[in-house]
């Protein structure tokens, strides 16, 4: 077939709700040729127009295809929400071929009310600059953002959403024999995880209030994350998240104060898989900090990092939250926000004695620059804000301003320290064959798990801090009770 002059765009697999037909609608109106790949009854699902392909082949297979079917359709440009899942990387690496453009559609990084859309792709293989001087620079050029909340949806619409999805895409196998999902755990069993949390979840909360109520300085906040998400898969170098917490509760212990102590706060959207307290609360008893470690269900993040002597992540935009609270911050993987100035450079061991400050004013460019250049107003599932994020980023791509002014910079700037870290262990972000378990293995692996607890048995961590009013307690930190956002990691959903 002779290219066409128009652009043509090529749908990838896209979050879960109404915005990729819309963003098609959106081209569509501006006079450009849309396509669309479905790999699984889920992505079926959230599409439902014209310009669709089944895709039922193989993910071996899917190179091949995709590069005859960009060559017939003259492609011009490829969109993919979750950069990392194995199709979108393939995709990548085929368009690069051809000279065709791709974007990462995800969550923003300025949460609320923000959607990231960068080129190239994000995190490890983020183009944009880590350079504070560029950054500068960028943001001297550009208008203020505005910040405010426009665009909001519940937790139950995102729930949902993503439930229908995934589920669909679990039960419509017979539809899509050879998609491969790429997920970390048995999507079933993964829901039926939330079941026996929904009924603690109150005990929970209680717990999480106790312990507030003995948190005053000197304390450090780790954010733990989602083990499925590809932010820790695919963009750090752990194999699993018990080791960054061996890493940091051993640091910790070797190079703290003797007063201090370090909460650990559990990612919003944990459904108790990895029973998080039971690990470190293992690992903490064998670095002999035990009294020392705690971990907590929920919290008023934003309180919790206000008050914490400083805050460590591996990636999650908590991160971010904590640069512009003006907190010490200590990035353990591949962030984009991970830039002198902004964040603890040096080694993890030095950060619990000489945390590096933050430089406000850098904090306020690159809020500028990252609004201007790969952040676009809107919301995926609040109409309103679809409606103007589509608008927008069909202007960014035919008008060729994704990444704009200045904030491409070849080859990905973070790329050579994330592949120096990644070969340290060898990981590459897809899920070992190991974790490919059916749903029965997995059960009964869950249940070692919880009898086991990496040799930590009936024990929490949490056990061993003093209430309030004990010997020892602590004025408790004040903190508002509702909060417990997290923030949307990147390639956020869980796979």
């Amino acid at each position: 077939m002779k290219p066409s002059p128009l652009p043509v765009i090529l749908f990838l697999q896209g979050p879960p709700s109404g915005f990729w037909p819309q963003l098609a609608e959106a081209f569509a109106s501006r006079g450009a040729k849309t396509l669309r790949v479905n790999f699984s009854l889920g992505d079926w699902l959230y599409w439902r127009r014209r310009g669709a392909i089944n895709y039922r082949g193989s993910l071996e297979a899917w190179p091949e295809f995709l590069a005859k079917l960009i060559d017939d359709h003259g492609v011009t440009d490829i969109l993919y929400y979750t950069d990392r899942l194995p199709y979108h990387v393939e995709a990548a690496r085929v368009a690069a071929t051809r000279g065709v453009n791709c974007y990462s559609v995800e969550f923003g990084y300025l949460r609320p009310d923000w959607l990231t859309l960068e080129k190239g792709g994000m995190g490890s293989f983020s183009h944009f600059p880590v350079d504070p001087d560029t950054i500068r620079s960028i943001a001297a050029e550009v208008d203020e953002p505005d910040m405010g909340v426009r665009y909001t949806h519940t937790f139950g619409q995102e729930a949902f959403n993503e439930v229908t999805y995934n589920l669909a895409s679990y039960f419509g196998w017979a539809f899509f024999p050879k998609f491969d999902a790429d997920k970390y755990y048995d999507p079933l069993l993964e829901y039926m995880m939330w079941f026996p949390r929904m009924v603690t979840s109150r005990r929970a909360k209680r717990n999480t209030r106790q312990i507030e109520a003995t948190l005053d300085q000197p304390f450090w906040l780790l954010g733990m994350q989602l083990q499925s998400d590809y932010q820790v898969r695919a963009n750090s170098h752990y194999a699993h998240l018990k080791d960054m917490l061996e890493e940091t509760i051993g640091s910790f212990a070797r190079n703290a104060a003797p007063k201090d102590r370090l909460v650990v706060k559990l990612h919003p959207l944990d459904n108790g898989w990895e029973r998080w307290d039971k690990v470190a609360g293992s690992i903490a008893e064998r670095h002999r900090v035990a009294d020392r470690v705690v971990v907590i269900d929920g919290g008023d993040l934003q309180a919790l990092i206000k008050h914490s002597n400083g805050v460590l992540v591996v990636n999650s935009t908590v991160g971010l939250h904590s640069i512009q609270a003006l907190r010490p911050t200590k990035v353990l993987g591949v962030a984009i926000y991970d830039i002198d100035g902004l964040t603890h450079q040096g080694p993890l061991d030095t950060f619990w004695r000489e945390p590096e400050p933050v430089d406000a004013d850098l904090v306020r460019d690159l809020v500028k620059a990252l609004a201007a250049t790969i952040q676009v107003k809107g919301n995926f599932y609040n109409p309103h804000g679809r409606a103007l994020a589509a608008g927008a980023m069909a202007d960014r791509i035919l008008n060729g301003s994704v990444n704009e002014p200045g904030a491409f910079v070849t080859p990905p700037p973070r790329l050579v320290k994330a592949e120096m870290r990644k070969n340290e262990t060898g990981g590459n972000g897809r899920v070992p064959e190991a974790h490919r378990m059916p749903l029965s293995q997995s059960l009964a692996a869950r249940s070692m798990i919880d009898t086991q607890a990496s040799g930590f048995v009936g024990r929490n961590v949490n056990d061993n801090l003093p209430p309030p009013d004990a010997p020892g307690g602590q004025p408790p930190v004040r903190a508002r009770k509702t909060s417990e956002d997290h923030g949307r990691d990147q390639s956020s959903r869980p796979r």
